[in-house]
């Protein structure tokens, strides 16, 4: 009937629920910022576009003045389900029950839709629902706990929802942070989203956008061109990616973090747990349909396909590797240049980087820096140190009594020495027992010997409390009067220590120096004879002058072999040096 008014529109119906401990569960135990809330926006519009199926619509974003309007063309809501989707929060079995599956959408509607209380104390949703006939409904919430729902005006299905700012956090709402939000979670959405006109995604992820495309996102993400892009692909999670070589070290015992895309949404910047430990000089982007995400949705879910996930893209990147040993040596090279830490963590487990390693990365050795691979080719049995320290003091000393020794103090040196028999069955790796370079050194004569009796016997009292046995020995070079090797403590001492009452007497022995078969196990400090000035000791008659000596030349031994000296150490270097110099201003006196 013309001239009539319209019928009236029925009121709106206000509901209490309790939104304060949610919002600060969210704010406070979930979310990492507020700004995550475009995040979830972005997901609602871009999961009721997929449900509406056909041609995607677009997303459309005005910002401004406080105020946030996003409108999607989306398969929309009934009056129903806007009471189910907003107010039974997180109901996964209702959500399915409207079409919404979990593995075809993103997110959680309802939580969400509340993120946005992060940013804002009103929320309005205008939403009209794709089924025939269905009436556009008004939903307004608001932080103080209640929301209103009435029957609402929208001329097409979809949904439009409009955020007014809280009090100091209009920042969040403004167009610049808006635009940087959108294009940092979005950018690779198959949608056209537009912030104020202006479009921010492009769809196209960069390992599909052509290998020069792909390396220019790298040099983006990395701040600088990476070495190699290397193609990611497991099917079983629904992942596809690349991983980008590091162009510089980075530090193996910190967690790689990698750029993860949920369905092409971003799920993080610093996902970690997806690749292997040993990975650590390559950073990915990945998208994936099946891995699950935390309830932040910031992190994966660690279930076992994530495990499957992570030995697959490991054994991508093992692989790489391998091909390039077999046919780009040249790079293989310039990449171990840079990155032959993450190599040699790979070859504590795996043969194939093993052998790798044992050709291509030098090793410290008593003949220079060379490849494992030469070195066993030129001895059958070889010796390693487990401290760098120890190395660096015995390496010339070593080499000139023959023994083939290696530097196995760096990280993972000396677990990859022990493995080298897998590749040389043959071979002969052992740790080096300082005992058994002593009995590589030259005996002296029994003339000697009788000679220096009286030597090593002040020098057994000097050092018993030191618990180190003194032994004479002749060795290369000549220049190194003293050299102390560590060991086991000497079992006559240990037992020593262990014994009380009536057996301590039968213990209470100096540390003998020598057995039949050489020295007895435990430190010893080795003279000389080849330098002149041990030499020398041997005839000298003054015993303070010898016990003095031999306080001097323990102490030296420790310093050249850069070990740390005790309280007693410095003491007994400090007698000696003062008792020495006194003695000398006595004989010119």
């Amino acid at each position: 009937m013309t001239g009539q008014p319209p019928p009236e529109r029925p009121a709106a119906r206000t509901f209490d629920v309790d939104l304060r401990g949610i919002v600060d569960l969210l704010s406070r135990h979930l979310y990492s910022s507020p700004r995550v809330y475009v995040r979830e926006l972005l997901q609602n519009a871009v999961d009721a576009t997929t449900a509406r199926g056909g041609p995607p619509g677009p997303v459309r974003i005005e910002a401004g003045g406080g105020r946030l309007r996003i409108e999607d063309a989306g398969v929309g809501l009934t009056e129903p389900q806007v009471h189910e989707f907003l107010a039974t929060i997180g109901n996964s079995a209702k959500r399915d029950a409207l079409g919404f599956a979990r593995h075809d959408f993103l997110g959680q509607f309802g939580i969400g839709l509340l993120s946005c209380f992060l940013v804002a104390d009103e929320i309005e949703v205008v939403t009209r629902s794709a089924a025939q006939d269905a009436p556009a409904v008004v939903w307004r919430g608001h932080a103080d706990g209640h929301y209103t729902v009435a029957p609402g005006v929208r001329d097409e299905p979809g949904t439009t929802v409009t955020l007014r700012a809280r009090r100091d956090f209009e920042h969040w709402l403004e167009p610049s942070t808006v635009r940087e939000l959108v294009r940092h979670y979005g950018a690779l959405l198959p949608y056209d989203v537009r912030v104020n006109g202006e479009r921010l995604t492009d769809g196209v992820p960069p390992w599909e956008a052509g290998r020069e495309a792909m390396l220019g996102y790298g040099t983006r993400l990395l701040g600088a061109v990476p070495l190699d892009a290397i193609d990611l692909s497991v099917p079983e999670a629904g992942l596809r990616g690349v991983a980008y070589v590091l162009p510089h070290e980075t530090n193996p015992s910190e967690p790689a973090t990698h750029r993860v895309y949920l369905k092409r949404m971003l799920l993080g910047d610093r996902v970690d747990g997806i690749l292997p430990e040993w990975a650590f000089f390559v950073r990915c982007v990945l998208d994936t349909d099946e891995l699950r995400p935390t309830a932040s949705r910031e992190q994966l879910y660690h279930d076992e396909l994530l495990v499957v996930a992570r030995e697959a893209l490991g054994e991508r990147l093992r692989s790489w590797l391998v091909r390039m040993a077999a046919t780009e040596p040249e790079r293989l090279g310039a990449f171990l240049g840079v990155h032959h830490r993450g190599v040699m963590a790979l070859a504590v487990h795996d043969d194939e980087m093993l052998r790798v390693v044992d050709e291509w990365i030098p090793f410290d050795t008593g003949e220079g820096a060379v490849t494992l691979a030469e070195f066993r080719a030129r001895h059958r049995a070889i010796r390693y140190t487990a401290r760098t320290e120890e190395f660096r003091q015995l390496a010339g000393i070593a080499a000139a009594q023959g023994v083939a020794l290696v530097n196995g103090g760096y990280t993972y040196h000396a677990e990859i020495l022990h493995r080298l028999p897998r590749l040389d069955p043959g071979l002969d790796v052992r740790a080096l027992d300082p005992a058994e370079l002593a009995t590589r050194f030259d005996r002296v004569g029994p003339a000697v010997e009788f000679a220096a009796r009286d030597l090593l016997a002040i020098a057994r009292r000097t050092l018993a409390d030191r618990g180190c046995a003194p032994v004479l020995r002749a060795f290369s070079p000549v220049a190194l009067p003293a050299l102390y090797l560590e060991g086991e403590p000497p079992r006559r001492a240990a037992a020593a220590e262990a014994a009380e009452g009536v057996w301590a007497e039968f213990t209470d022995a100096p540390p003998a120096a020598e057995t039949e078969a050489g020295p007895e196990p435990g430190p010893l400090l080795v003279l000389n004879h080849r330098n002149p000035m041990v030499a020398r000791l041997t005839s000298t008659a003054d015993a303070r002058v010898v016990e003095l000596a031999v306080e001097a030349l323990y102490g030296y031994a420790l310093l050249t072999g850069n070990r740390a000296l005790r309280p007693g150490d410095v003491a007994g270097v400090n007698r000696a040096f003062l008792g020495l110099v006194e003695h000398a201003i006595r004989a010119e006196s």
